[in-house]
């Protein structure tokens, strides 16, 4: 079945709904109008219970083409239509019921011009309520719609720097080895493909495991062990995962870590302290870091400022992927720089 077939059959079934729920309405109300009509004429008037029905929904339809009128009018009117429009059909329901006692007890003219007035008006208030309420639900759903796909275009769009950022960044720190330590470099190269696989390949969906974002964390350790050699002095907690429930943001820690690093070797200090935690607890994740620095240092962020993303890049994707579900503290003093992440895993 073709794409045009498809949606052709779903307005079929749409109109064949709503026309069995016009004919189901139309009994209901023609069997209240004939009973209303032979309590007040003592007889079954069959005309005038059909008319009565036909009218009601004339009435509704109309009311529907009235709201055409007010459907480009500011937001602030639109929300007081939608306010006193209930308002306008609950007087012209509780008239009818009003007017309707009068017809039965003394039938006039005037109770029954009344009774029908009070109809129309509370036929057209329903049919132009219901018209704006769906027009606003759909509106709502188009700019729901249109904000997920912005915020996912955005996220691809974040996350397609990411492997760039990373591989700009390392094969900045392996030039800076091969000039002092070549000996080192083909052990690193090794190590920097197994990186690369992973976030050109396995970092492609919106979530991966946990534990190959863990892996992909003690790689990248590794890596920066042998590069930086005897200086560093590392403090590692990395919980062991097992399990493949639980997932997260792919990349989404490496840029705290790989700040800790690039600032930690690049202070004055002769030895550099690194720390790192990471800890679960049903499905809450806990991660810090914290390395220091140099006295006087007190900008971690030189990502930012020489067209890097850092830490930017990783805030935004939390906003987009974790709204409500994550809390970020970032505290620095003279010595020491910490950042302490918190979220709930997918």
């Amino acid at each position: 079945m073709t794409k045009s077939s498809t949606i052709s059959l779903s307005q079929k079934q749409k109109w064949f709904l709503t026309a069995i729920l016009m004919v189901i309405a139309a009994m209901l109300i023609y069997s209240f109008i004939s009973s209303y009509v032979r309590q007040i004429n003592d007889r079954q008037d069959e005309e005038i219970s059909l008319a009565a029905t036909l009218g009601i929904f004339v009435c509704v339809y109309a009311g529907r083409f009235i709201s055409l009128m007010w459907l480009d009018v500011s937001p602030a009117t639109y929300r007081k239509l939608l306010i006193w429009l209930p308002i306008l059909m609950v007087i012209g329901l509780i008239s009818c019921t009003a007017y309707g006692s009068m017809l039965v007890s003394h039938p006039s003219a005037i109770a029954l011009l009344l009774l029908v007035l009070s109809a129309v008006l509370c036929c057209l208030s329903l049919g132009a309520f219901i018209k704006l309420l769906r027009h606003n639900i759909y509106s709502q759903i188009r700019a729901a719609n249109m904000v997920a796909v912005n915020s996912q275009a955005e996220l691809q769009l974040l996350q397609s720097q990411l492997s760039p950022h990373f591989l700009f960044n390392t094969l900045n720190n392996l030039y800076g080895v091969s000039l002092t330590q070549s000996d080192k470099v083909p052990a690193l190269l090794l190590k920097l493909s197994d990186l690369l696989r992973y976030s050109v390949y396995d970092a492609s969906e919106a979530y991966v495991p946990l534990k190959n974002e863990v892996e992909y964390l003690r790689n990248f350790i590794d890596f920066e062990q042998m590069r930086i050699g005897n200086r560093l002095e590392l403090k590692l907690q990395l919980e062991e995962i097992n399990g493949s429930d639980l997932k997260i943001a792919p990349m989404l820690l490496i840029i705290f870590l790989e700040n800790a690093f690039k600032h930690a070797k690049d202070s004055a200090d002769e030895r550099i302290f690194i720390e790192i935690v990471l800890k679960t607890w049903g499905r809450s994740l806990l991660y810090s870091v914290r390395n220091s620095h140099s006295k006087g240092m007190t900008d971690q962020q030189p990502l930012l400022k020489s067209g890097g993303l850092g830490l930017e890049n990783v805030k935004k994707r939390l906003e987009l992927l974790y709204p409500n579900d994550y809390g970020l503290e970032i505290q620095e003093d003279e010595k020491w720089y910490t950042v302490l992440l918190q979220l709930k895993l997918r």
